[in-house]
């Protein structure tokens, strides 16, 4: 289905505590004296010290002074890939859902609550599934069975896109990145089993142990599914899949917004891929006749596509799109593809013994399918008004935060200033839950027909996506659930986005004093606040469009600093010969860096002048830090690391704990770091930003 994916990122956002209230008494000669106010309750630290490593110095190494113990001592469970405060966050979540679904009934009253509960029975009913076996998918087969010429494959890849199976390329439907009052369809390379084209394309041990086994996966499904070709097919899937990642864009170059938005009237199309069937792809796809011009995010990959679509023979083709809704259909299918696919997604690629129990894998489909409906009762239930509040309290002390900020940098003119707060001024703030829900009404499930409900839902979002071509902007919609623990900034609206579960320890911990919660959720917060000003966002003026909006001279002063940055992550290796990637996490690391250097001066501001408490040892200055560093405690399995390296934009969690705490000046303070320290950075090395 189609998902606004590009330029959102995941990242969580909170909350500031309340001021306390002390409420007065008139003493009269008729009434006693009244009895004191009891005292309030004094305020915790909000950090973990139970994990503090006091063998490793803070100077040296403070992730692991912070997490040391429990990083000596955590053992990541059998069904994760990684752990940290995320997945902690994540696993509550799940067991809070699952409670709210299995207490439904069988027949709940609310429309989408029946949606709800039928859709999860049809997940856990295994039984029904190993009666049902290949049946569900093989009208799939018989429509790639069935295709006798080339000219024939736009309309398949059409219907592939409806229904959220990988396919060569895929649609999104998002504002337009040059004139944010319409909707645009854009199209971008995709296809791909492996997570990155340099799994195919690098002999790095590791990259070609992955791509052999990927091969004897792909064998496995086939003789699974009855492929008497089954050998000779994975050997073509996986060929015809590495021309792909050949023509392919790397995710670097994806990051630049200017190159990725390529506007093609739609009769310029056949120029770009000449023997296409446009027409074909388009009525299918159902936008002919709502737009006249489409994005191509890649228009280089397109025109190679087309000529790799014509030297490839047809059955090489068919072979490959019955893979794809293989591997799409193999989570809804029977115990034995079940098996088979996480022995190789799970295991193989990320390092994973074991699958999640099933009850959990239904709650995040679900969660996927009718997320909002799930959310609407999740709210109800674990997000009361006085959170919200609470929560953009905070939001507003941070935007205060980088207000002021703006007027100090060194790297910005007045020019540039008065545009940057102009985008700050029009920052929309979403926090908790929508204003408006979804409508699901014309989606429905049924509790026998697992693969059909999957297949509705794909189609319910597909077509919702598509009927916004030529309407208004909707600036209510969400593109997470209440109940995800991120959160994101979405450079096309100007806006952050808060969901509400993310409002929990360690992030934001009620009882504790205002410093361990600015370098927890202050920190998260001025990281996605500082997305409208990296090297991305800042691309994006105050309305939502790709406009320089920086001076020449203020340019190549942000390039020195973000290449300074680029170098210090390059340095860091999470795998032994594979290091970070500066230039893919940039963003991110920016906004770490900023994040966490906005909230230590929303938190000074905080204090009005006065001391901040000692709290279990530490300084208020200390505890920002020590907070910043507790919320990325996390442990990473190897083959998970690698994966990670190369497909996604944030840093490992080690290197996000440490590496920003390098360039903050309030850290060398707080801390005494001196010159000989193992985290000391000479003044004209450290990258301040914000």
């Amino acid at each position: 289905m189609i998902r606004f994916s590009r330029n959102t990122f995941r990242w969580p956002l909170g909350i500031v505590l309340g001021a306390s209230l002390v409420v007065g008494c008139s003493k009269t000669a008729e009434a006693p004296a009244p009895a004191a106010a009891p005292a309030a309750p004094a305020l915790v630290s909000g950090i973990d010290l139970q994990f503090t490593d006091d063998s490793v110095r803070a100077q040296d190494d403070f992730y692991k002074h912070i997490n040391g113990k429990w990083l000596a001592s955590f053992e990541i469970p059998a069904d994760k890939g990684s752990y940290g405060s995320f997945t902690k966050l994540d696993d509550d979540g799940d067991e809070q859902l699952k409670g709210i679904i299995e207490g439904l009934g069988d027949t709940p009253a609310d429309a989408d609550a029946q949606k709800i509960a039928a859709l999860y029975a049809s997940f856990l009913d295994e039984p029904k599934l190993e009666e049902l076996g290949l049946k569900p998918i093989a009208g799939e087969f018989a429509q790639i069975d069935a295709i006798k010429d080339k000219k024939e494959i736009p309309a398949l890849i059409a219907h592939f896109n409806q229904l959220d199976i990988g396919a060569p390329y895929q649609p999104q439907v998002h504002l337009d990145a040059k004139d944010s009052t319409k909707y645009v369809f854009d199209l971008g390379q995709s296809g791909l089993g492996l997570p990155d084209r340099d799994y195919y394309l690098k002999d790095d041990d590791k990259l070609k142990d992955a791509r052999a086994k990927y091969q004897t996966h792909i064998e496995n499904m086939q003789k699974l599914a009855g492929d008497k070709d089954a050998v000779k097919d994975a050997k073509d899937i996986l060929a015809l899949e590495t021309e792909l990642a050949k023509i392919q864009w790397t995710k670097v170059e994806n990051r630049d917004p200017v190159k990725t938005y390529n506007k093609y009237l739609i009769a310029d199309l056949p120029g770009l891929m000449p023997a296409y069937d446009w027409k074909s792809y388009l009525g299918k796809a159902a936008i002919d006749g709502k737009v006249d011009y489409l994005i191509i995010s890649q228009p280089s990959y397109f025109t190679a596509f087309g000529k790799l679509l014509q030297k490839t023979p047809l059955a090489v083709w068919k072979a490959y799109f019955k893979w794809r809704v293989l591997s799409a259909a193999a989570p809804y299918l029977s115990k034995a593809f079940v098996d088979e696919r996480f022995a190789f997604y799970g295991t193989a690629l990320h390092g994973i013994p074991q699958n999640r129990p099933r009850w959990k894998r239904g709650v995040a489909l679900v969660d996927a399918s009718i997320g909002e409906g799930l959310g609407k009762l999740y709210v109800e239930k674990y997000f009361p008004p006085e959170s919200k509040a609470r929560m953009q309290a905070l939001v507003q002390n941070l935007i205060a935060a980088y207000r002021a900020s703006i007027e100090t940098l060194d790297w910005m003119g007045p020019e540039t200033k008065q545009a940057a707060q102009e985008k700050l001024n029009k920052l929309m703030l979403k926090i908790g839950y929508p204003d408006k829900w979804r409508d699901y009404s014309s989606l429905s499930f049924a509790k026998d027909d697992l693969v059909g409900n999957v297949t509705r839902a794909s189609l319910f979002e597909y077509r919702r996506n598509i009927d916004k071509l030529g309407k208004p902007i909707d600036r209510t919609e969400w593109d997470m659930t209440p109940q995800t623990v991120n959160a994101y900034y979405n450079p096309e609206m100007n806006e952050i986005v808060f969901p509400a579960a993310i409002l929990q320890p360690p992030f934001f911990t009620a009882k504790a004093d205002d410093a361990a919660n600015y370098g927890g959720i202050g920190a998260v917060i001025g990281h996605e606040i500082s997305h409208g000003f990296d090297d991305e966002g800042s691309q994006y003026d105050a309305d939502g469009n790709l406009h320089d909006w920086f001076t020449k001279e203020d340019h190549d002063k942000f390039k020195a600093k973000t290449q300074a940055l680029v170098a210090q992550y390059n340095a860091y290796e999470p795998v032994p010969g594979f290091h970070v990637n500066g230039e893919l996490t940039l963003g991110e690391n920016i906004a770490d860096n900023s994040g966490l250097s906005i909230a230590y001066k929303a938190y000074k501001l905080s204090l009005a002048g006065k001391d901040a408490p000692i709290i279990d040892g530490l300084t208020g200055p200390q505890r920002v830090y020590a907070g910043w560093a507790q919320v990325w405690r996390g442990k990473v399995r190897e083959n998970e690391a690698l994966v990670r390296i190369k497909s996604d934009p944030h840093s490992p969690p080690a290197v996000r704990g440490d590496a920003p705490l390098v360039n903050q000046p309030g850290f060398y303070e707080a801390y005494g770091l001196k010159e000989g320290d193992k985290m000391y950075l000479p003044p004209e090395q450290r990258v301040s930003i914000w």
